[in-house]
């Protein structure tokens, strides 16, 4: 949450409504008690990535149609990529499909890059927002939208939709503002809706014919980050 503070106000500044909008979402209880059931922090958790995720996707609105672009001082994506350093890390976003982690992770190492798995860093007391943020020092990031969850409007109940889970659109975002659009790609599987809020993203359809290891590694490329193309032969 810090780090993610200290972005919103470089770029809006520190008097700014999304900075005061920020520090006003929540991911725990206003109000705990003893022995409070572990769904309620749950529950409160998953609303509080709900208003962190919508309030992002309208700052990428806000810079992407109000902001001119050929502003310097306004121009948030590259003060982020001036920060960043150069590595050859790629940040694995994943749903609960452990298969399809599994397989793009066994990829992106077999390209001889490091790949960085949330659930696999020891956590130090931090909250899962915080790992985040400590982690984000990466080249590159792959978000795994697999239809792990599904949803509908709220007129249309019926027509459920697949959809991927709510902290994977989350991290999608963050690492969006944090790393730019060019520097993140998704691989989708099957029907599940894709974010229409994230325009610019590369989604690559992950194909029983690994076509996608191709198309992933083109972009993996263009970002600059150092891969062989005789590494995508080796077994």
């Amino acid at each position: 949450q810090r780090d993610t503070r200290v972005a919103i106000g470089k770029i809006f500044g520190e008097a700014s409504r999304n900075v005061k909008e920020f520090e006003e979402i929540f991911f725990h209880p206003s109000v705990s008690y003893f022995d409070m059931p572990d769904s309620e922090f749950q529950a409160s958790y998953l609303s509080g990535l709900d208003s962190a995720t919508a309030m992002l996707e309208s700052m990428i609105d806000e810079i992407d149609e109000d902001w001119p672009d050929d502003s310097p001082t306004q121009n948030p994506s590259s003060a982020q990529v001036n920060d960043r350093p150069s590595s050859n890390e790629v940040f694995v976003i994943h749903g609960r499909d452990e298969g399809t982690k599994n397989t793009v992770a066994r990829y992106l190492e077999q390209l001889k890059l490091h790949t960085v798995i949330l659930a696999e860093q020891s956590n130090q007391g931090q909250t899962i927002i915080e790992k985040v943020e400590q982690h984000a020092h990466v080249g590159f990031a792959v978000a795994l939208l697999t239809p792990d969850d599904a949803g509908s409007l709220q007129t249309d109940t019926n027509n459920l939709s697949p959809r991927a889970r709510q902290n994977v659109i989350f991290e999608l975002g963050f690492f969006i503002g944090r790393l730019d659009r060019k520097n993140v790609c998704a691989l989708t599987i099957g029907e599940v809706d894709i974010p229409s809020d994230y325009a610019g993203v590369a989604y690559i359809p992950l194909d029983d014919s690994d076509g996608w290891k191709m198309k992933l590694f083109k972009e993996l490329e263009s970002a600059g980050l150092p891969v062989n193309p005789k590494d995508m032969l080796k077994k």
